[in-house]
């Protein structure tokens, strides 16, 4: 495919795009930067209240910060695949949307965390009382904008969108209780971001199927496409935690190391680092919470990672996966959606940020 894009610096983060005139609206990039604009716009709008202004002066200043909208996106292109006008779907895209938020929200108040997407978190810029509403809040106004939808079967669309909320919770509560644990294995982890993040991706691929009345095989390819694209994307962040560019990540490399989180890296260092000097270092990050981690920690982990093929067997996870979901859209007879499904996982892996 032809891209002529002239894009700046930090596309995913600023969205400062300049489209070259003869770049023609059958090309992948341009039509998600048009789906993405509907969904902005719905986002940017959908607050009009004033008071309470602790609830709303907070949801303005969230749903204001942007985003990559990948969920909204993978709505939208599964409704297109299924053959339907995708603006059908413009309503439940939002509805994910706002779902996203709710989880990011209630996320960073467990995490403790200061910043999201550059900007203070709502729990550090007003308290942790107001961003529990905010959060409440965001979780009705998806409902609302999942009963807009223009579908023969809200039924069935109602049961993924609520069935995805309890898996990402579970996903949510094993993430905490990996934290407090020195033992996680692999599979326990692959089984945590199933339910976190791969089955946010996977109910949106539904709803966006169920919009376009999409048949049972169709459906389920479409599902599982998204899920493993989900588990793909989960296991790059953990990647671009450690290899990204600093000025591209847009923060210090090793966070994940600096809260000693549980990722795909660090679970198959512990798993597979013989040699007794690094193996010390990586289960001291896992077993002593008292431990002092400086930058050259994180430097030294980074030097372990690559010297005994983390990184690359990281990568290769990510390989197969994204392979393993392209595999899924074989039987989708519309070809123009089906390669759209493929670059938008393809971008999501080639992502620096």
């Amino acid at each position: 495919m032809n891209f002529n894009l002239c894009i700046t610096a930090n596309t995913w983060k600023s969205q400062k795009i300049t489209i070259n005139p003869t770049f023609s609206m059958s090309d992948h990039y341009a039509v998600y930067l048009n789906f993405k604009k509907k969904i902005d716009e719905i986002l940017f709008n959908l607050i009009d209240k004033k008071t309470p202004v602790t609830l709303y002066e907070p949801l303005k200043y969230l749903l204001s910060s942007g985003g990559k909208r990948i969920r909204p996106m993978m709505v939208m292109f599964a409704c297109e695949a299924s053959g339907e006008d995708p603006d059908k779907s413009v309503n439940a895209a939002v509805a994910m949307e706002l779902l996203h938020n709710f989880t990011l929200v209630h996320d960073d108040i467990m995490d403790n965390a200061d910043t999201r997407r550059g900007y203070q978190t709502i729990h550090k810029k007003w308290n942790e009382n107001v961003a529990i509403l905010t959060g409440d809040h965001l979780i009705g106004l998806a409902y609302k904008y999942l009963f807009k939808t223009d579908t023969l079967r809200i039924k069935d669309t109602a049961d993924e969108f609520t069935g995805g909320i309890i898996e990402v919770c579970e996903g949510q509560s094993f993430d905490k209780e990996f934290e407090e644990r020195d033992n996680v294995s692999l599979d326990e982890y692959m089984m945590m971001i199933n339910k976190k993040t791969a089955k946010m991706l996977e109910i949106s691929a539904a709803i966006g199927a169920l919009t376009g009345n999409a048949g049972k095989e169709l459906l389920n390819n479409l599902k599982n496409f998204a899920l493993n694209t989900g588990l793909a994307f989960q296991i790059q962040d953990d990647l671009l935690d450690i290899i990204a560019d600093e000025s591209e990540l847009g923060k210090k490399i090793g966070g994940d190391i600096l809260e000693r989180k549980k990722t795909f890296l660090l679970i198959k260092a512990a798993e597979t680092v013989s040699d007794e000097a690094d193996r010390k270092l990586i289960m001291e990050i896992i077993n002593r919470p008292e431990l002092n981690i400086t930058d050259e920690i994180i430097i030294q982990v980074k030097d372990i990672y690559i010297k005994h093929g983390i990184t690359e067997a990281a990568k290769s996870e990510i390989e197969k996966f994204t392979n393993k979901a392209d595999e899924y859209l074989s039987n989708i007879s519309n070809k123009i959606s089906g390669d759209r499904l493929k670059w938008f996982s393809a971008m999501l892996m080639e992502r620096k940020f």
